[in-house]
């Protein structure tokens, strides 16, 4: 099986981009997506020849054509899972004294951190509002690929994107994305962020591509205490998901 077409990946990011900002300019969009402004104006200029997109002759801002008005539920599906789940998140932030946040696939290229809670502890880690990383990278990106049964190849593409902190063999990535399959969770070991470990958990039946991450700092816990983080972490994610029966 290969990997997504980058082509319509990026123009179904594209619709979920504009599903959930409304109206967006081409050099937000190609900010957003990373793409050069050549390459997003090629791609605008197709989706609104083909009546998905279109574009306000006076702002000059791109929104998706009202015969597709239905991918607005993008932005429901996400405000929704926010609100579910930001209460929980917090709650576990205080409780394991760790960085929470819920990641979003936002294209075949890239995740965006879509909300996120810290504890109160005296040392503690921050996430950035609104920051975005490589699909591939840190222990988000292995529970994103474990939970969507990503093959070799596709995970060759996610792995070669990412500028890894410590030395990781492709082999190795490999094997750390099996076994997030096998225990629910993924690992990352400094090999994302200096000094961070990171745990992190994929969000099946949403819809989207979503996880949650919990991040320590390295050295503060033991290797079981790890586990158990990450045992936990997936403990929210089911009652994230259950809250949505």
């Amino acid at each position: 099986m290969t990997g997504p077409i980058r082509s319509v990946s990026q123009a179904f990011a594209v619709l979920r981009l504009l599903a959930e900002s409304r109206t967006l300019s081409l050099s937000d969009i190609g900010r957003s997506l990373d793409l050069s402004p050549s390459s997003a104006f090629n791609l605008l200029k197709t989706l609104v020849a083909e009546g998905v997109i279109e574009r306000d002759a006076r702002t000059k801002h791109f929104a998706i054509a009202p015969a597709w008005a239905d991918l607005e539920g993008v932005r429901d599906t996400t405000r929704n899972l926010i609100d579910r789940a930001q209460p929980l998140m917090t709650a576990f932030a205080q409780s394991s004294e760790a960085a929470v946040g819920l990641w979003k696939m936002v294209s075949g290229e890239r995740m965006q951190l879509v909300a996120h809670a810290a504890s109160d502890a005296g040392m503690r880690l921050q996430l950035a509002d609104a920051q975005r990383q490589p699909l591939g990278g840190g222990a988000a990106g292995r529970a994103l690929a474990a939970m969507q049964k990503a093959d070799d190849a596709e995970l060759a593409r996610r792995f070669a994107s990412v500028r890894w902190q410590v030395d990781l063999s492709f082999e190795t990535y490999v094997g750390q994305v099996r076994d997030a399959a096998m225990r629910g969770f993924a690992i990352d070991q400094e090999y994302a962020h200096r000094g961070v470990c990171t745990v992190a958990t994929g969000l099946a039946d949403i819809g989207q591509g979503f996880c949650l991450s919990a991040s320590i700092l390295v050295g503060s816990r033991t290797e079981s205490d790890i586990a158990e983080l990450g045992a936990a972490l997936c403990r929210v994610r089911d009652e994230i998901l259950r809250r949505d029966d």
